[in-house]
This record gives structure tokens, sequence and C-alpha cells, in this order.
């Protein structure tokens, strides 16, 4: 069962979010956030070992999650990838170009010691600035 959402954020049903009390993604005024997001089957790895369809789906959720605050993938101004040693950062940084190099956010790309939960490894975040006027 989904959570309840409105305007100002966003559940999408899947992982922590009840246990640890997080939003996928929040939105005050023109700003949209997105949590830290990886590719899960609800609470478990999906596509273990593969770094870039992990990153393909984490990305897709953010974007989607924007999408459902009011924004577009054209209002992502940063993105931030957090990779677990043994993923490919040559794979990640390719889907990310391939999702978000149009319009081409800030990004930090950086391993880290490591996620949680096995064979995670990739966790994106997304801001998202829309233009003054937008609904919401």
């Amino acid at each position: 069962m989904n959570p309840p959402t409105d305007e100002h954020r966003y559940r999408d049903g899947r992982g922590w979010e009840v246990t640890a009390g997080y939003s996928r993604a929040a939105r005050r005024g023109d700003v949209i956030v997105v949590s830290g997001t990886t590719a899960d089957d609800d609470v478990a790895a999906a596509y273990p070992d593969d770094t870039e369809r992990q990153v393909r789906d984490a990305i897709g959720r953010g974007i989607a999650a924007v999408r459902h605050l009011g924004g577009s993938v054209d209002d992502v101004v940063r993105s931030r990838i957090y990779l677990a040693p043994g993923a490919d950062w040559e794979a990640a940084s390719a889907v990310h170009a391939e999702l978000l190099g149009p319009v081409a956010p800030a990004n930090t790309t950086l391993y880290v010691h490591s996620l949680i939960g096995p064979s995670f490894l990739v966790e994106v975040e997304l801001d998202a600035v829309l233009e003054r006027g937008a609904a919401g």
C-alpha cells in the first residue's frame, strides 16, 4: 500500500520509507529534493552486480519523483551518485550522460565504503529547481 502523499511530499511505497520515516522526495517552493534512491525490489537490491541497470533504475525513480511533485527532468540542477566498492564508475557515468546529459546538472560521483544492504552498488540523489510560476 502506498502511504499518503501530498503536493509537498512523495512516497513511492518502496523500501525503507515508512521504517526510516522519510519521503522519496520533498518539495518546498520551487525546490524538489530526492532522497538517496537505489534500485530495489522493495528492500533487496535489484540487478545484483549490474551497475548500469542499478543506476538506470535509480535515476529513473528519481526523475519520476521530481515529476510527481510538479517538475521535469529539465529542472534537475544537481545529481549525486554514490558507488559501492566494485561498482563500475564508467557505466554509471555513461547512464548519467544518457539520462541527464541533455540538462547537464552539477554532479558529484564518488566511491563510498559501502551502501546499506548487500548487492547495492549505486545510490542516487537529485535536486531540482522549478522555474518561477511552475504549478504546485
